[in-house]
This record gives C-alpha cells, sequence and structure tokens, in this order.
C-alpha cells in the first residue's frame, strides 16, 4: 500500500512527531497517515452517466445506489474497514452512524438533509478496497438551478450538481486520480469540469497523467443486442484525440455487464432463463432482441418478472451475448458465464489502464503531495526548531536518487497539459520515463536485453542533453536537464540489477 517513497517521508513524520508535541506536529502526523491510506480515485461526470454503476463494479459489490436519491446528491467515499457501515459527516464535524440496507447498499434515505452533509464516509470489508478507496461524486447539469449556482462559487466553473458545499468540494480535492465518465460524446461542459477537478486536486495530480475518461453504456451504441464494440472503440479513440490535454486515455465500458458480472449479481436462476432463450429459434430471438419493449411484450418461454430482471441486470447486447455462449455452449455455468461477460464489458481492461495509469505512480504522488505539505509546515510554523528540523529532513530525503522522480513528474504533468511545449515524440517519451519503472516499455524496446537497454537509456540521455543546449527554449531546457537526468538513473538501475 505504501511504496518505498512515501514510506520514508512517513517514516520522517513519524520521527518528527515524537520529537516535537504541538499543533504543527499534530499536522505532521495527519500527513503520515495519509500516506498509508490506500490511492483515492474520484469518479465523476453527469448525472446518469453511470457514475455509481462503475463504483459498484470497480468495487465488485452492489452497494452504491444508481437511482436517484438522497444519497446521490452527496459525495460518498468507500474505503476498506472492519465492518460495513456507513458514517453520515455533516459540515459541523459530527458523524452518525447507519446500517446498509437490507440489500446490502446505501440507504436510500438518509435522515439528514442533504445541503448539511458534508460526505458519507463508507466503510466495507471489501478486500479490492484495501489498495483503492473510491469517491462517488455528485452529477453534472443540475436542473436546480439554484443549486447549480451554489456548486459553481464552490468549485470555479465546474458545474457540479446539488448543494456541492466545501466540505464536499475538498473531499474531491483531496483524490489523487479522476475518471471522469460521459456517454457517447465529450460536451463543453465536461471539459470544463475536468479542468475543475484538476484545479481542485493536488498539485502533482493535476494533469492528465492522473486522469482517465470513460466511455460508458456503450451497449446503447449499437442496436437491441448487436455488437457495440466496433463503433465504440474508434469512437473512444476519437475521443482520446481531443481530450489528450485533459485525460491519459478513454476506455470503453458497457457498465450494467461490468456490475452485474463483477458484483456476482449473476444466479444459477439467471442463467437458466438465459438458456430458455437461448433454445428459440434464431429468427425469433433475434426480434425478442430487438427492443426492450418487444423483449417485454412478445412471447418467450420465461415469465415477465424474469425478463424485466434480465433487462435491468445485462440490457438487451448483455442477454444477446450470453444467449450466443449458451446456444454455442449448452452446459456453460454460471460462473463460466460471468466471466465471459464481464471480459466483454471492458472492465479488466479498464482495471489494467487504472493499475497502468495510477498503481506505480500513485507513490510518487503521495510523496510529492507530502513535501508540498511538509514544506508549508516549515514556512508557517512559529517553533524555530521544528522549521530547522523539517527543513534539514526534506534537504535530506531529496538528496536520494529516488526523489528524482517527483521531477520528473511534475515534469511530465507539465508536458503533458501544453504548459511547456515539447515536441511529441519527446513528450510521449518523457511520459513514458516519468510514469513507469519498467525500462523496456520507457523505452519502446519489448524484447531489448540488459546491455541493449543500457545503451539506449544512455542514448536517450544524450539526446534530451542535446536538445537542452541545441534548439530549446529556456521551459523546455528545464524539462530536459530533468529527463537527461532520470536517463542516466536508469541506465544506472539497470546496470545495478544486471549484476
Amino acid at each position: 500500500m505504501t511504496g518505498p517513497l512515501s514510506s520514508r517521508l512517513a517514516t520522517l513524520c513519524h520521527d518528527i512527531v515524537t520529537e516535537f508535541d504541538s499543533d504543527a506536529g499534530g499536522q505532521v502526523r495527519q500527513i503520515g497517515n495519509r500516506l498509508h491510506e490506500p490511492l483515492r480515485v474520484a469518479i465523476a461526470g453527469r448525472l446518469k452517466a453511470g457514475k455509481s454503476t462503475l463504483v459498484n463494479a470497480l468495487i465488485g459489490r452492489r452497494v452504491a445506489p444508481t437511482a436517484a436519491g438522497e444519497c446521490t446528491r452527496v459525495v460518498t467515499r468507500f474505503r476498506y474497514g472492519p465492518a460495513d457501515r456507513v458514517d453520515v459527516v455533516t459540515r459541523d464535524g459530527r458523524h452518525r452512524s447507519l446500517p446498509l440496507d437490507d440489500d446490502g447498499m446505501v440507504p436510500a434515505r438518509l435522515g439528514t438533509p442533504a445541503a448539511q452533509i458534508a460526505y458519507l464516509d463508507v466503510t466495507l470489508t471489501d478486500d479490492r478496497l484495501r489498495t483503492l478507496t473510491v469517491v462517488d461524486t455528485p452529477g453534472l447539469s443540475s436542473t436546480d438551478t439554484a443549486s447549480s449556482d451554489r456548486a459553481q462559487r464552490v468549485v470555479g466553473d465546474a458545474p457540479f450538481d446539488d448543494d456541492i458545499d466545501a466540505d464536499s468540494a475538498g473531499e474531491i480535492a483531496a483524490a489523487e486520480a479522476v475518471i471522469y465518465v460521459f456517454t457517447q460524446a465529450v460536451r463543453a461542459d465536461d471539459v470544463r469540469a475536468l479542468d475543475a477537478f484538476h484545479d481542485a486536486s493536488a498539485r502533482l495530480a493535476t494533469s492528465p497523467i492522473n486522469a482517465l475518461a470513460v466511455l460508458g453504456r456503450i451497449d446503447t451504441l449499437a442496436g437491441g443486442a448487436d455488437d457495440p464494440w466496433p463503433v465504440a472503440v474508434p469512437l473512444a479513440t476519437a475521443q482520446a484525440a481531443l481530450l489528450r490535454r485533459t485525460v491519459g486515455d478513454v476506455v470503453p465500458l458497457a457498465g450494467l455487464i461490468a456490475e452485474t458480472a463483477g458484483a456476482g449479481r449473476l444466479t444459477d436462476a439467471d442463467r437458466d432463463a438465459l438458456a430458455q432463450l437461448a433454445g428459440l429459434p434464431a429468427d425469433d430471438l433475434q426480434l425478442l432482441l430487438t427492443s426492450a419493449d418487444l423483449f417485454r411484450s412478445l412471447p418467450a418461454p420465461i415469465d415477465p418478472e424474469r425478463r424485466e430482471r434480465l433487462l435491468t441486470r445485462l440490457d438487451l447486447y448483455g442477454i444477446g451475448f450470453a444467449c450466443a455462449n449458451l446456444a454455442a455452449e449448452p452446459r456453460l455455468g454460471t460462473g463460466e458465464l460471468a466471466r465471459r461477460l464481464l471480459a466483454a464489458s471492458g472492465l479488466p481492461r479498464l482495471r489494467h489502464t487504472l493499475e497502468q495509469s495510477f498503481g506505480w505512480r500513485s507513490d510518487a504522488i503521495k510523496a510529492g503531495w507530502a513535501l508540498t505539505r511538509l514544506e508549508r509546515i516549515a514556512g508557517h510554523t512559529g517553533d524555530p526548531r521544528l522549521r530547522t528540523r523539517v527543513r534539514d529532513a526534506l534537504e535530506h530525503v531529496l538528496r536520494d536518487p529516488a526523489y528524482h522522480r517527483l521531477r520528473l513528474l511534475d515534469a511530465a504533468q507539465r508536458a503533458a497539459t501544453g504548459a511547456v511545449r515539447l515536441p511529441a515524440d519527446r513528450e510521449s517519451e518523457l511520459i513514458r520515463l516519468a510514469t513507469s519503472d519498467d525500462p523496456r516499455f520507457i523505452l519502446n524496446l519489448p524484447h531489448a536485453a540488459d546491455h541493449e537497454i543500457t545503451t539506449a537509456a544512455i542514448a536517450a540521455a544524450g539526446r534530451w542533453r542535446a536538445y537542452a543546449v541545441d534548439g530549446a527554449g529556456p521551459a523546455q531546457a528545464r524539462i530536459a536537464h530533468i529527463a537527461h537526468r532520470g536517463f542516466q538513473l536508469l541506465a544506472q538501475e539497470v546496470r545495478q540489477c544486471a549484476t
């Protein structure tokens, strides 16, 4: 959970706290505690874009309500804990505990007006939350104009929904990464909202390096049960090109199928009902799956209640996909069918992208966050002993070559956002260097031997040094020197591993 960079800073915080008993020492303790927490990812997007469905799919459990209600109008944080519990945290700092409802979900009625709630703190015993805290946020484009106006006054120009207050905005800002959910095509206020999330986030999280987008509900892009992927993949690619300065990637997802398969909501009875449908003549099944209305109304071997259940769990594409698999393999079990549905939803790719995009660099993000706050304490404390102790400790830490990764991440952020313009090939190489610890990926040499990697890293360092002294402006030159040093350290690391 805690990487080498943040672990060393957590130890530093602990050492400082044992030496100083003061308000500043308490702040240092909070910083140290935060370094031991999992990466926080905020799920953002417009109303009814499928944010809560995505939350359930990522957690692997249907716990976030997907229908509009009190709990969808406030920020909800899902984190690991020793027991399943919901704490309603009000703006005056009070906590009131509630149990999950009979279906194991956050209660639809909270017993406290939404305007008074800072956020919901939901602890769950699910293992996926040991390494990831998920923050579900309200949507965009509220029909309540007054609420939207209040929201915009809190977080710049971001059109957050219904009664977002300063406490909730602060909870969003504490997230180290953002997944933004949209459907079909990005609109202007989607981009404004993403920009506002960047502005509100911690310093090292304000770039496309730490933001992903999800093209949700792709199963609605094609008619009936038709395969949506031939439409979804090029659409996501096109949107990724439009948003390249805002998000690192756009991942297509059939969220409803992902939630059902990922949260174990497909039962043996569902599988048997799908098998009955799979046994229909092909033309009859095709007609049945043409639209939701026809699926509900045409004669079929399963009752209306079961049909409605399948629609709410898989929709037409998922039903058609499951029937095709069962027609080809009638003895296919419920577990294997769920695994195939999960693969068809796109969730495995999203999880892989999430890990590749946020997993490794979360250590550097949290370390950078802690360094910034420790520097702030050193600059504002009235205790000269504490100021000297913190500054001396930070100076010692920053001499460690490992902390050059923080400078790389900061440089990559400036290049990725366009704050400093680099040639496209150099920008890509810098981002790979800053966001991966795989030298073969960084150098784009997947099958190279160690000595070839070392030679390539030294050559890359030389290219960046040459660029710094010939052809780069002052801002580009500063980044080039950081990249030059990064490739030198990479070459040393490869040599050490080889020996």
